[in-house]
């Protein structure tokens, strides 16, 4: 089976430092590729990867400083894949709904995994359109604005087993890892951390459109004690910095499609406290990987329950759930069925 990602450009694959897409990518592209199969990424020419890479731009366009027109690129890379599409078996898309004209006139198998929010007023009618595309969720939350569209499957996301280390959580902190912006609730995981009496230590992006953002309202709280900005950080950083949390705090305000720094922190053991939003029941298990919550004054309650729950635990269920290979055997089922149906020679 011949197999194309089709990735988005505004970030490498996998990632330098922030990008959750990307970073899935990379990890379904390389499990796909160690399994023997014929892959070929679209993606930004700074990617690594084992398989053939095909990029439309040299590097990625967030960290490229000579990158006006992001648009551009992206153009460039469909028409690339348009190219090349006949070669293959079937084409997996990661690029939102940008491809929608080019597959429906092509006719081949494609399948397109969606990442992002399905909410906004705009895309109902875009989906009802193109509704015969199929399509993947990564959360059964994520598909409630749009339960009619053809989803094929909701696969939730998987990353490498031996990417991150069982850690013993030693340090006294609680962790907060990803994006600044309102829906994300650093404000609220600092106010998590000062009622609780514990240190917060921020990793974490800031996006151009949420600089105000963060100079309004949360900068000026970094300086209260107990607070530590690290600013974004590697997967080789991100290891130690989850492995020696008491946990992640995940306060989000935002219906949340899946939430990879759950599992990440999952796979270095690390519980997770976590609003009740969007994909959050699906990916935590309430009691045993970390606490569900439903405002701040259960968070703070629950970072004292967190000596009810084994770090141990916490690794099991990573391995047992979110693994890549896990993700990859769900991927390729779909691929089966889009395609002729017929048995693979390879077998996930």
């Amino acid at each position: 089976m011949r197999i194309a990602q089709v990735a988005p450009l505004n970030e490498s694959v996998p990632p330098r430092l922030y990008g959750g897409t990307e970073r899935v990518v990379s990890y379904l592209t390389e499990e796909l590729a160690g399994r023997g199969y014929p892959v070929t990424l679209f993606a930004s020419g700074d990617s690594r990867t084992g398989a053939r890479l095909v990029a439309p731009c040299a590097r990625a366009l967030r960290l490229d400083p000579s990158c006006v027109d992001t648009l551009a690129p992206h153009v460039l890379e469909l028409e690339l894949v348009h190219r090349e599409i006949e070669s293959f078996d079937i084409v997996h898309f990661h690029t939102d709904y940008s491809h929608f004209p080019l597959t429906r006139r092509w006719g081949g198998a494609s399948v397109t995994t969606l990442h992002g929010r399905l909410d906004l007023p705009e895309l109902a009618p875009l989906y009802r359109e193109f509704r015969e595309l199929p399509l993947v969720s990564i959360s059964d939350a994520q598909r409630t604005p749009l339960p009619w569209a053809n989803w094929q499957a909701s696969v939730h996301h998987g990353i490498p087993l031996d990417l991150y280390r069982f850690g013993p959580g030693r340090g006294r902190y609680l962790a907060f890892l990803g994006r600044i912006s309102p829906e994300k609730g650093v404000d609220r995981a600092i106010e998590i951390a000062r009622r609780s009496g514990m240190e917060l230590r921020i990793a974490a992006k800031v996006d151009r459109v949420d600089r105000e953002y963060f100079a309004d309202v949360i900068a000026p709280l970094l300086r209260e004690p107990g607070v530590e900005w690290i600013g974004e950080i590697t997967d080789a950083e991100k290891g130690e910095f989850l492995g020696e949390a008491c946990a992640l705090v995940l306060p989000i305000d935002w219906p949340e499609p899946f939430g990879l720094v759950m599992v990440e922190a999952m796979a270095c053991g690390t519980p997770v406290i976590a609003m009740r939003r969007g994909s959050v029941p699906e990916v935590l298990e309430h009691g045993v990987t970390g606490f569900v919550v439903d405002d701040v004054d259960a968070a703070v309650a629950a970072v004292g329950r967190l000596p009810e729950l084994r770090r141990e635990r916490c690794r099991e269920v990573f391995e047992r759930r979110f693994s890549a290979g896990r993700m990859a055997r769900d991927y390729l089922a779909i691929y089966r069925r889009l395609t002729t149906g017929a048995a693979d020679s390879l077998v996930a």
